[in-house]
């Protein structure tokens, strides 16, 4: 057994074999698992012209389906993901052997896709993946075709993939699901707005000429990117322990109970000396809070296994503008961007009225 780590994940595995070529002629397979899956350079604005195509940018976690005897679905590090997601077994089975499929594995409640509860699948007690697998079933959605029939397509353009993608499709079911693609970037500035609320977190745009290159970022994902101003309700000590690492962020709800966020860290090494001298000025024994149920900062999880989660309050005062791209459960999804402090607002206006909630199409409505 070995274990890994990446943002809110940490997990245990079973390594799989290497891929012998005794293995490898039995699958079909034109390239040996695991693979590095294509990247993309993020952007707020799209790339524009006859080159460009663009696909909706679903939020769950990157997979790379391997249909044959022997069937994979590897995380982007090239983990094993069918421990967790054994109910995609079948979906790999209904494609013809030899095929390799980029996309994504996503859990979808109520016609919206549900990061959190993707993340309640990755579990180390078998009787646990086996009930959830038939609580909160995952889906697949697919948006590229590397591998056909034993054929590799990786060298083969964009176009061409995806036509054959689309023709692979025609004899496969739930739960799989086939991303739409433009080539009309107005149309896509419409998706970019109305698929949000399904749980589309972007649009990635590619080269319609592009082939498929492992682990390079020449995709580009359009990204949100949204300001609202916070109240500081604490921060975190960076590891070298002479610094800040990250300052925590709140808003107040109609109740004016101040809820924890998210945070952010993007400071120069300079600024987060400067930032704890100042905050150590305003600490305090209690910050995030109130008569209600609120949400509040250090909360131990089994994603959080291994990550230093201690925090200092500090008194609610300082206001600072950042910019975040999505929400999540009712918190900022990633870590946020800092724009800028805002001394001339008070902390008591800085409310939830603020955030974005974005309406519009179901996830049904959207994929194939």
């Amino acid at each position: 057994m070995q274990e890994y780590g990446s943002g809110q994940w940490y997990v245990r595995w079973s390594t799989q074999p290497p891929c012998t070529p005794y293995a490898r002629s039995m699958t079909d397979w034109p390239f040996t698992p695991p693979l590095k899956p294509m990247k993309a350079r993020v952007r707020v604005t799209p790339p524009t012209g006859d080159e460009w195509v663009y696909e909706p940018k679903w939020d769950g976690f990157r997979a790379i389906a391997w249909a044959g005897e022997q069937p994979r679905l590897d995380s982007r590090n090239g983990k094993p993901l069918l421990r967790y997601f054994p109910e995609l077994e079948p979906a790999l089975a209904q494609l013809p052997p030899g095929t390799v499929i980029d996309g994504e594995v996503v859990v979808v409640v109520d016609d919206v896709t549900q990061f959190d509860q993707l993340q309640m699948r990755i579990h180390p007690a078998a009787s646990r993946i086996e009930r959830l697998s038939k609580e909160i079933p995952a889906e697949l959605v697919a948006f590229d075709l590397l591998a056909h029939g034993g054929e590799d397509l990786r060298v083969v353009p964009y176009t061409e993939r995806r036509e054959r993608l689309e023709a692979v499709f025609a004899d496969v079911s739930f739960p799989w699901h086939l991303t739409p693609v433009t080539a009309d970037v107005d149309e896509a500035a419409r998706w970019f707005d109305e698929y949000e609320h399904a749980g589309c977190d972007g649009i990635i745009c590619k080269r319609t000429d592009g082939v498929y290159k492992e682990d390079k970022r020449e995709w580009i994902k359009w990204k949100h990117r949204r300001d609202c101003d916070c109240v500081v309700g604490g921060y975190r000590i960076h590891k070298d322990g002479d610094k800040i690492g990250s300052i925590l962020l709140g808003l107040y709800n109609d109740a004016g109970d101040f809820h924890f966020m998210g945070h952010c860290s993007g400071f120069s090494d300079h600024d987060r000396v400067e930032l704890l001298r100042q905050f150590e000025q305003i600490r305090d024994d209690t910050s995030f809070g109130g008569e209600g149920q609120v949400r509040v900062p250090g909360m131990q999880s089994r994603w959080s296994t291994g990550k230093e989660l201690d925090w200092i309050p500090v008194t609610p005062g300082v206001v600072v503008q950042i910019s975040y791209d999505q929400l999540e459960g009712g918190r900022f999804r990633h870590a946020t961007r800092f724009e800028r402090w805002r001394p001339d607002k008070p902390a008591e206006e800085c409310t939830m009225d603020q955030l974005v909630r974005p309406e519009g199409a179901g996830f049904s409505d959207v994929v194939a």
